[in-house]
């Protein structure tokens, strides 16, 4: 079956040991991370089995992990995967690659170059500014757009890899947009339960 060790992954973390704050990576995780090729397959709503675990909440990193090569390789692969033409995203969160960790990658559109950077751990801590509506999709819902409000202002916060302090940042404009559809991925929130129009395909 198709990511069926990724299905067992969102229930075994919830057992695994806990380390500085979070649990620890699970067998699943460490086979699913290290079996992908640079290119990771992207859970859909058209799947069920998909459907399932897109609807789950994710889990912290540990320090430890933060530290190790499984968080490395999946953070490169999340953007080798987001930035593939065959998906060509503006973010992509740990669930949408069978990850049920914190963890997203977006183009910063506010920074000089627009780079790819991934967060671990983030939270949004405060939403504020003017409620714009915009048009959004989403990888995990391949074919289809609607219209979602979101807040202009968003204060983030995230854990260093490399200093394994917490970091906070307010991101403002459409890159604000990114970090709260990427963040309800999360916490199971699809997009399509914000929209408040849908766009014909």
């Amino acid at each position: 079956m198709r990511y069926s060790f990724a299905l067992i992954a969102i229930l075994a973390v919830s057992f695994s040991c806990s380390h500085s704050g979070g649990n620890s990576l699970t067998k699943a995780e460490k086979t699913l991370i290290s079996g992908s090729g640079p290119v990771m397959r992207v859970l859909t709503v058209d799947d069920p089995s998909d459907s399932i675990f897109l609807r789950g909440k994710s889990f912290d990193f540990s320090d430890r992990d933060l530290k190790g090569k499984y968080y490395r390789d999946l953070a490169g692969k999340m953007v080798s995967t987001v930035t593939d033409p065959s998906e060509d995203g503006v973010g992509i969160a740990g669930p949408q690659v069978g990850i049920a960790r914190r963890i997203i990658a977006v183009q910063r559109f506010d920074k000089e170059g627009e780079p790819f950077e991934v967060y671990p751990n983030v939270r949004i801590e405060s939403l504020s500014g003017d409620i714009v509506t915009g048009p959004e999709g989403c990888l995990s819902v391949p074919g289809k757009r609607g219209s979602v409000p979101r807040y202009s202002k968003v204060v983030i916060s995230y854990k260093d890899p490399l200093t394994l302090k917490t970091v906070r940042e307010t991101v403002e404009g459409f890159t604000a947009v990114i970090f709260q559809h990427e963040t309800d991925h999360l916490e199971g929130v699809l997009y399509t339960d914000r929209i408040i129009s849908s766009d014909p395909d």
